[in-house]
């Protein structure tokens, strides 16, 4: 070969090795790289080519998917109920991502997922056409309709939270107002316009905030609940009809501010029980003063406050302070001050207590199959933490339970069963000049001794007559039909 023919085979040599060397590092290196690109349209196609998996309650899908009947995505995802079940499913939109469980298990639902592998080679090779796997949650239907008609009914803000104490499954999750996943899964103008129509800045109500996961309330008088847990577990009082050493007026701390009660009530030296059946300020406030913030952040903290969850959607972490002086703890201890709790919290505090002491860490999804229902992972109940002793938390079930049978808490009474509960009426705004939220916790006992229900719900009603505000008026009874529902659904 001559010597310009040998120079044009090394150039063009060089020229093939350069290209294996591109192609090379564009399929192996930056492959995962370019199949994220949000402009990679194939992708995007590929991803809404075939029908999506369902999220499941009670056996039931309550999503499914539908022809787009325009554009290149083939299909476009369908929700039974959506406002309902939004604050649980998310969505999962063609021109907006998704979000939530949607998002969190994208890859089971779009039939991606690694560990679907196995099952998408054997329908290549039978020819069936791909299909996603299905997310089966922990959700009661019938408590989740009880949760969401509550808040409904009520017609201002608020959520509903429901766990079942002995496993952490969360039965309920209801947040209203609320938006339906199906008015924007699109990729139209239809869909764009439905979302900004949801946006806070053009919608002040913020249908699309999960009230029960991601927004934090002061919790008032329910907070009364973690106090009295922090005083029988130093200590500091031993039994619940043990009198307490409870001045009234209360002045706190290093101040001359006197920690008012509300009314007229009388709680100088009461009993724990009758402190918590009353919802005495003053003996709660004086609590935490003794106690002290270390012991009392302890204690919040075995609840779980400052701690983010993940259910597995993550939910807000709930705030216990832990710089305070004397009259600030006290304060806390009452559940004002800086002291701020989600629905999931409260109920979670609830949850703890009827399970005699052991916190289970709350879940909403039971398993993740396969497009054939085939299992490909279960979530196992997991413990949490253990606020309390069997025995104190025996002491304040009980504690609970008179709040319910002759307290401020009657309205959750249910025949039959008992029910233990603490109602709340948290102040907020400047100088507590907006309406307060209303609270309510609860548990429900069987004849049997299990506990399969405790619940928390906060109502934010700013056009409510602010005297006609209190949890155990507007948020009582929507616990009880939630533990209604879910009692009902096991007989």
């Amino acid at each position: 070969m001559n010597k310009p023919l040998r120079r044009i085979a090394i150039f063009c040599g060089l020229l093939v090795l350069a290209l294996l060397i591109r192609d090379n590092y564009l399929q192996y290196l930056k492959a995962d790289q370019l199949a994220g690109e949000k402009d990679n349209r194939r992708v995007a196609i590929e991803r809404y080519a075939h029908p999506r998996g369902d999220i499941i309650v009670d056996g039931n899908p309550i999503t499914g998917s539908a022809d787009s009947k325009s554009g290149d995505f083939k299909y476009k995802r369908t929700y039974k109920n959506g406002p309902m079940w939004a604050p649980v499913t998310g969505y999962s939109s063609q021109a907006f991502d998704a979000s939530q469980l949607e998002k969190i298990n994208d890859g089971i639902l779009t039939g991606n997922d690694d560990r679907l592998f196995f099952r998408n080679t054997l329908d290549m090779i039978t020819g069936k056409p791909k299909q996603g796997g299905n997310v089966v949650t922990t959700l009661n239907a019938a408590a989740q309709k009880a949760a969401y008609s509550g808040l409904k009914s009520q017609g201002g803000k608020g959520a509903v939270v429901a766990l079942d104490p002995s496993t952490g499954k969360i039965l309920a999750l209801a947040s209203y107002p609320s938006y339906d996943p199906s008015s924007f899964a699109g990729n139209t103008n239809a869909d764009a316009k439905a979302w900004n129509g949801l946006q806070k800045k053009n919608n002040p109500a913020d249908p699309m905030l999960n009230r029960a996961l991601r927004e934090t309330y002061p919790p008032g008088s329910t907070f009364k609940v973690v106090t009295a847990a922090a005083a029988l577990e130093n200590g500091l009082y031993s039994s619940a009809d043990q009198a307490t050493d409870s001045p009234q007026p209360y002045t706190l701390p290093g101040t001359s501010t006197e920690l008012k009660n509300e009314g007229s009530i009388q709680c100088k030296n009461v009993s724990l029980e009758e402190a918590l059946r009353i919802s005495c300020n003053t003996v709660f406030g004086h609590i935490g003063a003794q106690l002290g913030k270390d012991k009392m952040l302890s204690e919040a903290e075995k609840f779980g406050f400052n701690s983010e969850q993940f259910t597995p959607v993550r939910s807000n972490a709930s705030v216990f302070p832990k710089d305070m002086d004397r009259a600030q703890t006290a304060l806390s201890s009452i559940g004002q001050f800086d002291t701020a709790a989600t629905p999931l919290q409260m109920a979670m505090v609830a949850s703890a207590v009827a399970n005699d002491g052991k916190l289970m860490k709350p879940y909403m999804v039971d398993t993740l199959q396969s497009s054939n229902v085939d299992p490909v992972e279960k979530t196992k109940p997991k413990e949490m933490s253990r606020p309390l002793s069997p025995a104190n938390a025996q002491v304040l079930q009980q504690m609970m339970k008179t709040v319910v049978e002759k307290g401020t808490g009657t309205r959750a009474q249910i025949p039959g069963v008992t029910v233990g509960g603490k109602t709340g009426t948290a102040q907020h705004g400047v100088a507590n000049s907006a309406n307060p939220y209303a609270w309510f916790i609860s548990y429900a006992k069987l004849p049997d001794g299990s506990s399969p229900v405790a619940v928390a719900v906060v109502i934010e009603d700013e056009g409510a007559n602010r005297d006609d505000i209190s949890g155990g008026g507007l948020a009582a009874p929507i616990a009880k039909n939630v533990m209604e529902a879910v009692i009902k659904s096991k007989t």
